[in-house]
């Protein structure tokens, strides 16, 4: 047995690497996720639909295939039908469940990206977002109180959206995700806890949305995130762990916003991203041989997208939004890069 970048592969498990993006079949992949509704997989991710929905929908965004018109009323008002009537305007993960920051953020950005965030009550999700901030500075993602760096990304790019940063004490936030950082420069969920790539994705987009990023050594941080990458060409979360395909979009869109990118082998990437491909039915897997689903195949092309490396529509790295709706939108570009970019590039 071969060690092949944190996991243990046998020579009868290799095969040849495509070279290509099969596209079509990633699109029928998607399209066609929830055609079995009493499927025992359906039921048993029925707390995660509305992230579902949004990797689903963005994943065909960037393959420029989101032409069913039918799907988006049906999806628009499913999640305005998610929206918790116990909270100023929190939204669940889907009917019927409580509302959590999350969710909420989720709901928002797929409504971004079909160009609906004029049927929501703006004041009512300003309110329940705000609402959720705690005296530290820090946000849960709920009245139960768990907190973490994920709720601060969330509730700094809903408002920021929203134009209403001006709602919450976002010196305190910043103090508090700064408490996060750890002694090699990356960020962990909490303070003192160990870092984690997808943490430090959440940390660094929450300090670029509020222009804070020069409190941190962006060198010593662009290291560690770049010693995450194994001889596979993947990105693994933390050290001796095995590569999966959705750190090709925490780790990579972090280093896109600290301008360190170029520190990784995007070649070798994207090798491994197209290795995941189910070639028969569509869909990434979490790596080489394994299952796809719609998480790792949303975080796939969206790492293929920053790096250009497929024909995509390019995604920005803060928002998790296509370029081409930040651009309508009108929202502040946050890096010097989106300032007058085109939707190709």
């Amino acid at each position: 047995m071969a060690r092949t970048g944190g996991y243990e592969s046998s020579a009868s498990e290799a095969r040849k690497v495509p070279e290509a993006l099969f596209r079509e079949k990633h699109v029928h992949y998607l399209q066609h996720l929830d055609d079995d509704k009493e499927s025992l997989s359906y039921m048993m991710s029925e707390h995660l639909r509305m992230g579902g929905v949004y990797w689903g929908v963005s994943a065909l965004a960037l393959l420029g295939r989101l032409d069913d018109m039918s799907r988006k009323a049906e999806i628009v008002e499913w999640i305005l039908s998610c929206r918790d009537p116990k909270t100023a305007g929190g939204f669940g993960p889907n009917v019927g469940h409580d509302a959590d920051l999350t969710s909420t953020h989720y709901a928002l950005l797929i409504l971004c990206i079909y160009d609906s965030v004029d049927r929501l009550d703006t004041e009512g999700v300003i309110n329940f977002i705000a609402g959720l901030q705690q005296k530290d500075g820090s946000f849960s993602t709920d009245h139960w109180g768990e907190v973490d760096v994920r709720f601060a990304y969330c509730a700094l790019s809903a408002l920021t959206i929203l134009n209403a940063l001006d709602r919450i004490d976002v010196d305190a936030c910043v103090r508090w995700l700064l408490r996060c950082m750890n002694y090699e420069g990356s960020f962990g969920p909490v303070p003192r806890a160990e870092s984690h790539a997808a943490y430090v994705f959440c940390a660094v987009q929450a300090l670029a949305l509020v222009d804070a990023l020069d409190a941190v050594d962006l060198d010593r941080l662009g290291w560690w995130l770049c010693e995450r990458q194994t001889p596979s060409g993947g990105f693994n979360g933390r050290p001796e762990k095995a590569p999966d395909v959705c750190y090709s979009w925490w780790i990579l869109s972090a280093l896109a916003t600290i301008d360190r990118a170029h520190w990784i082998d995007n070649d070798k990437l994207a090798e491994f991203i197209h290795a995941t491909q189910d070639e028969e039915d569509g869909g990434i897997a979490d790596r080489p041989g394994d299952v796809p689903d719609v998480f790792h195949t949303f975080f796939g092309l969206a790492g293929l997208s920053l790096m250009r490396k497929a024909d995509l529509a390019p995604i920005h790295c803060v928002y998790a939004l296509p370029v081409e709706v930040v651009k309508r939108m009108q929202l502040p570009p946050i890096l010097p890069c989106y300032d007058s970019c085109d939707d190709d590039g």
